[in-house]
């Protein structure tokens, strides 16, 4: 199959780019390498790439980059997982948040439609469960009192999607992805920032006291789900793809402690806003539907994370 993939560079794209090449697709990725973190990165996820994916450099909130992309090619598959991540930077700049993950997603739905109903799997999470008191989340949830911005904008892409299944036929698959972690994931993300700061020697903090629960799922886990779900995409659907195994933050802490061989210095912070204070995602119809059954235990993705992140930066 001839697959575009949005996002191409970031931490989930790049790992996609691969395993659907070594499947022996033609993958075409696009991305606008935004400068939210370190745009070196994701130069570098690129050359690990290889020479096998076309990339284009583009933004797909550029509605005439998009449609100029579906006229050259013609696609079996969408694999739509370009977002401007990260909860706290959407209270410091939510245009970025709207342009990128609502406009971005309107144009590709609008040209998978227009280009033949192509089916779109995409990249949802599990922020639109907001603050959840019932645990764990189930799709079925409403989904209705996001806590931050970037929660509001990916619950949006749900609903947009459905608008085009239930109007024009278009096969949309959300993906609510857990608390993704591995080798090179996001420098903004807890894992990256603690393991950094270990090794340099600094303290870390911990806010709300250590006291939340997270999914943590590695990201070979995560392909995998993604990729089953590229296979035979139909209809309208939203699956959870976690690990299902929610880890409080403070053996999360140990974790990493045990994969550098070095004890933490903790600083206490209050609760952030826009945070949940638990994660955990009921998997049974991920796993009944697409046959996702993640196998990565905590231990082995962060010494997995930890081998990478010293051999990358040569520590």
């Amino acid at each position: 199959m001839k697959i575009l993939v949005t996002g191409a560079a970031g931490f989930i794209g790049a790992h996609t780019c691969q395993a659907l090449r070594v499947a022996g697709h033609d993958v075409v990725g696009i991305d606008n390498f935004s400068t939210y973190y370190d745009p070196a990165l994701k130069e570098s996820r690129i050359t690990a790439l290889g020479s096998g994916a076309l990339l284009v450099r583009g933004d797909i909130a550029d509605r005439g980059t998009v449609e100029s992309l579906f006229a050259q090619h013609q696609f079996d598959r969408v694999c739509h997982l370009a977002a401007q991540a990260g909860v706290r930077h959407s209270i410091t700049d939510p245009w970025s948040y709207v342009s990128a993950n609502v406009l971005g997603t309107q144009n590709i739905l609008e040209y998978a439609h227009r280009s033949g109903n192509i089916p779109v799997v995409y990249a949802s999470s599990s922020s639109v469960y907001g603050d959840a008191d019932s645990l764990p989340l189930s799709e079925d949830a409403p989904c209705v009192t996001p806590v931050s911005l970037y929660a509001a904008t990916k619950r949006s892409t749900e609903l947009m999607a459905h608008v085009y299944t239930h109007m024009y036929g278009l096969p949309t698959t959300g993906l609510r992805f857990f608390t993704v972690y591995g080798p090179w994931g996001r420098p903004d993300m807890a894992y990256y920032s603690f393991t950094k700061a270990l090794l340099a020697g600094r303290p870390i903090e911990l806010f709300n006291q250590g006291n939340l629960q997270r999914d943590f799922t590695y990201i070979d886990d995560i392909v995998s789900g993604v990729g089953a779900a590229l296979r035979d995409p139909h209809g309208y659907h939203l699956y959870n793809l976690g690990r299902g195994a929610p880890v409080v933050l403070r053996e999360f802490v140990a974790s990493i402690e045990r994969a550098t061989g070095v004890s933490a210095q903790i600083i206490e912070k209050p609760m952030q806003p826009g945070d949940v204070h638990a994660t955990f995602a009921d998997t049974t119809r991920a796993r009944d539907a697409l046959g996702y059954e993640p196998k990565t235990s905590l231990d082995e993705g962060i010494a997995s994370f930890v081998k990478w992140y010293v051999s990358y930066y040569n520590v």
